[in-house]
Order: C-alpha cells, then structure tokens, then sequence
C-alpha cells in the first residue's frame, strides 16, 4: 500500500461501525457491508472545518447557496478536473439526483410520455419515472456494458420523449466516448427528445479513463440536454442534501428555470459542504482516486487467486464493482445467499433490472484489508 494515504485507510472497523448511517446500521455487527455507494473514508479536512464552523456558530437554518459560490466553486472544480466550461449562470440547485431528475421530468415532458432507460442501471430511476407521472421504456445494455443506439433511437422514434442517460454507468462503471455521446446528442436533437445525463460519479474517473461531460460535445447536446451533478459521491456525502442542475443553452437553461421553487431546495450542510469541496477538496479526492485504484486491481487479483469463476471488468470509474457470479452456484438471488452464507451484503443484481440476473454489486471504496476481506467472505460464501 505504499503511496496511500493513511489518513484514508486507516480507520477501523470499530470507528466505521459506530458511524450511524444506512451502510453500517442496516445489518447485525457480524455483516460486512459492502453494498450501498457510500465510501468508508474520513471526510475531507476543508469540509470539515465548514460544517464545525456552522455548528459552533449554530448556523443550522435553511440553505440558501446564492449567498455563497457554490454555482462559481463548481464551475472552477469542472474546469480543473474535466475540462468543462460551466456558465454559473446556469446552475441551480436541488437536494438529489434522483429528485432533480423527477422535477425535470415534469417539466421537460407531458403526463404519460415515454422515458427511456437502459438497464441494468442504477435502481432509483425505475421508481422515479413513474413517481413523475411519465412510463418507463426499457432498452437494455447490449451485452450488460453497451449502450444500445439503435434501440434508443426506435424508443425515440416511438414517441419517447427523453433519455435518462447515466454516465458514469452504475453499477458496470462504464465511461461513455465522446462518439457516443455525439450519437446520443444528435439522436435526441432528431426527435426533438431531451437527455438528463446523471453524471454523479463523474469527478472519480480512474487512471487511463476521462470523463466527457454531455453538454460539452456538441451544440445539440447543450440544447437538448440537461446534468445533474453533485459532490455527494465524490466526497462522500450523500446525507447532507444537494445536488445542481446544469445547462449550457436554450432550450434547456428555459426549462430548467421553469422549474418550482421547492424543486430547487437543497440542504444547508449539504450545500456549505459541496461549496468546500469543489473549492479546496482536490487533494483529498486525489488521495481518495490513488486508493479506489488501488483496490480495483487488487480486487482482480484476490478474485483472479481465490474465486476465477467470477467474471469483473474493472470499472473505469467511480468505486462499484460489477459481478457475475453466477458460476458460483448460489441460485437465483445469489446477494442473499452471500449474506446468509458468508456474512457479506452486496447489492443484488436483479436491484438494476434486466441484465442483472447472477450480478452483484460490490462497493470497494473501502480500505485494501476490508476489501480482502470482502472477497474472503465472498469465497466462503461459495464454499472456498
């Protein structure tokens, strides 16, 4: 582990279980967790500094981001990490992803429209298209990695009025080309359709991949495209409640600002937090990148000696691990029997949809010992 940061890895099993989040208070003590997309690392020192200063000032009111730079530090932060040009203008905030992509929803489409997923992907875009009011229309990854072009087009041509596009992909870790995002840009743009790309994991592609944001390929896709962004995954702090919406054009920036005023809610911390991140958080995300790193090899490694079976694509983004274990003989939910077996919670597969069936997802944002011994239990679960 040389080069790591100790900082990072260093905390025990006893200092993560006293943490009181989902992640570790949802199993019994004797479970290893590794399934929700929360990482297992201290929080970075200039977001720390921030939110104990509001404590200690009892500053624990209503958030209001205009009054600081947020929409400016994220602005900065894109320019640095991804070479992404973001007006600050056209930045407004919303307290999640999931709940940014709802609103827009209901303002970019009519009741009833067809929204187009492609799974398996990340589980909360199946419930919120119809929480919208809109109707799911699934077009499934081309072998369980490939977006399916022809097959978005069809849904388009069909009558669908908007893609969810989610890149970095979760849970495969798949990072689009430009060309594909160009495809997707000018199919949309043909159809008069609208993409909302959920980039989340964008700020942790891994060494050898870059992250090309949509709305910078091209004038359709500043125009019919529509981000959602926030540090929540990067700097871990997915509690605290903001995310922000970006656009780079009409008629999206139009649309956006057409949304209600609760829809552009966010938490105090939350933003305060996010604000601390893109402006001083680089080097702790630096060393955070160095560790996920790290253990997507070493995870190849201890796969490739004590459960080859397995088949991994090392992800090329973000810290989630896509797993086919479906040679493992474990049935048809295999995350239960993992659990049940070998004390292990992974997120399941059949979580993403089609294409998840003998999947797991396996969370490595975690030290190189948690992780080793993650796929410990996993090979006792299997009976190695």
């Amino acid at each position: 582990m040389a080069g790591l940061d100790p900082k990072l890895t260093g905390l025990s099993l006893d200092d993560l279980r006293a943490r009181r989040s989902a992640k570790w208070t949802r199993y019994p003590d004797d479970v290893l967790p590794a399934w929700v997309a929360e990482m297992d690392f201290p929080v970075a020192e200039p977001i720390g500094v921030v939110l104990r200063r509001a404590i200690e000032g009892s500053d624990t009111g209503y958030a209001n981001p205009d009054a600081g730079r947020l929409a400016e530090e994220l602005a900065a932060f894109s320019a640095r990490r991804m070479g992404w040009e973001i007006d600050p203008a056209q930045v407004v905030t919303c307290q999640d992803v999931v709940a940014g992509l709802t609103e827009l929803l209901r303002v970019l489409t009519d009741p009833g429209d067809g929204v187009i997923i492609t799974p398996p992907v990340y589980h909360p875009f199946f419930s919120l298209v119809p929480e919208a009011g809109r109707v799911s229309v699934e077009v499934p990854l081309i072998g369980g990695r490939e977006l399916d072009l022809d097959g978005i087009e069809g849904a388009f041509a069909a009558g669908a009025r908007a893609l969810v596009l989610c890149n970095p992909h979760n849970p495969t870790g798949t990072v689009l080309d430009r060309s594909i995002l160009e495809r997707i840009a000018e199919i949309a743009a043909r159809h008069d359709g609208w993409v909302l790309a959920d980039e989340i994991h964008a700020p942790m592609a891994l060494p050898g991949s870059e992250h090309v944001p949509f709305l910078a390929v091209s004038e359709e896709a500043a125009a019919r495209g529509v981000s959602l962004v926030s540090a929540s995954k990067a700097f871990n702090l997915a509690g605290l409640g903001c995310a922000q919406i970006v656009t780079a054009g009409q008629p999206a920036r139009d649309a956006v600002w057409g949304l209600p005023g609760s829809a552009r809610h966010c938490g105090h911390f939350g933003a305060l937090a996010a604000e601390a991140a893109y402006a001083a958080g680089d080097g702790w995300l630096d060393g955070v990148i160095a560790v996920l790193e790290h253990n997507r090899r070493l995870l190849s490694e201890l796969l490739a000696e004590h459960l080859p079976e397995v088949v991994y694509a090392e992800p090329e983004a973000s810290y989630l691990a896509w797993l086919d274990v479906s040679a493992l003989g474990l049935g048809a939910d295999p995350a239960a029997e993992i659990l049940e077996r070998g004390r292990l919670a992974l997120s399941p597969g059949t979580q993403f949809g089609a294409g998840g069936e003998g999947f797991v997802r396996l969370n490595f944002g975690t030290s190189p010992e948690l992780l080793t011994e993650a796929v410990r239990r996993l090979a006792g679960a299997a009976g190695r």
